[in-house]
């Protein structure tokens, strides 16, 4: 076998995360570092300049923008979800890729964002920028489980990492091009969708014996801060977790429309 063949049996075997092959860079690793800066640079770079080319187009074109996204994101995420589900031995992998995370729920949201109209479609709107920035960073960022499993650049991470930066570019976009509401009065829908997700989530939790919404433990996660707050008490971690969900839309959507009217106040002075 050639160096050049079996530095391609080698890659290839990293690539699609086979622990034979190499060992993962692991969290916060250089590697892992730099790949996430990539990912937010070109995030933020194309949300910045298609956001202003459509900020002063009509609404079905800066919408056709979100309609690509929904189609891009769980076209991914369905690709990774066939992959995986044909490379799982026992066929259980599906348990992993459910929209029961606050990241993949953009896999429901920005399609309704995309697709439906009034009020369902503003609250949407407001989900997706609200949830979806800080899940882009949380799952690329603070994803220790899959980054000390896989490789930086391994099939899962690279498809997790488009998925994620889709999530924030629809979230930067909708705010710079002016497609947000941000009004108070939807927040029973958004609230309910959130709370029925972590309903959902606590379900399949105790049936699957997995970690939806991160509501089981932290997993090394950030939110080893809130398992740290109530001295590991399930319960009462469980309960913080959403709460801080909560209290994040409303403290967003808050200093959101506070920037905003500041903002609106200056143009106005001059």
């Amino acid at each position: 076998m050639t160096k050049y063949v079996k530095y391609k049996v080698k890659y290839m075997g990293e690539f699609f995360g086979k622990p034979t092959f190499g060992t993962p860079q692991g969290v916060y690793s250089w590697q892992h570092l730099l790949y996430v800066s990539f990912l937010m640079v070109v995030m933020v770079l194309l949300a910045i300049f298609i956001g202003i080319k459509c900020k002063n187009k009509d609404d079905k074109s800066k919408n056709l923008v979100l309609i690509w996204c929904a189609f891009l994101i769980n076209g991914f995420e369905m690709f990774k979800f066939a992959f995986n589900l044909g490379a799982s031995p026992d066929g259980a992998s599906w348990k992993e890729d459910l929209p029961l995370y606050l990241c993949r729920v953009q896999l429901i949201a920005i399609p309704l964002a995309a697709f439906c109209k009034g009020r369902l479609k503003e609250a949407a709107l407001d989900f997706v920028v609200v949830f979806g920035i800080i899940g882009a960073t949380l799952g690329t960022l603070g994803s220790t489980e899959n980054f000390n499993k896989y490789p930086v650049l391994s099939f899962y991470n690279i498809i997790t990492g488009i998925t994620h930066s889709i999530s924030g570019f629809a979230s930067l976009y909708i705010m710079i091009s002016k497609m947000d509401s941000m009004k108070l009065k939807n927040w029973p829908i958004v609230i309910t969708v959130l709370l029925s997700v972590c309903g959902l989530a606590l379900i399949a939790n105790a049936a699957f014996n997995e970690n939806y919404m991160f509501l089981s433990y932290h997993d090394d996660t950030p939110y080893i801060i809130v398992h740290n707050m109530v001295g590991g008490i399930s319960v009462l971690y469980k309960i913080l977790v959403i709460l801080l969900f909560v209290i994040y839309y409303f403290a967003f959507v808050y200093m959101y429309n506070l920037i905003k009217s500041k903002i609106n106040q200056k143009t106005l002075v001059k």
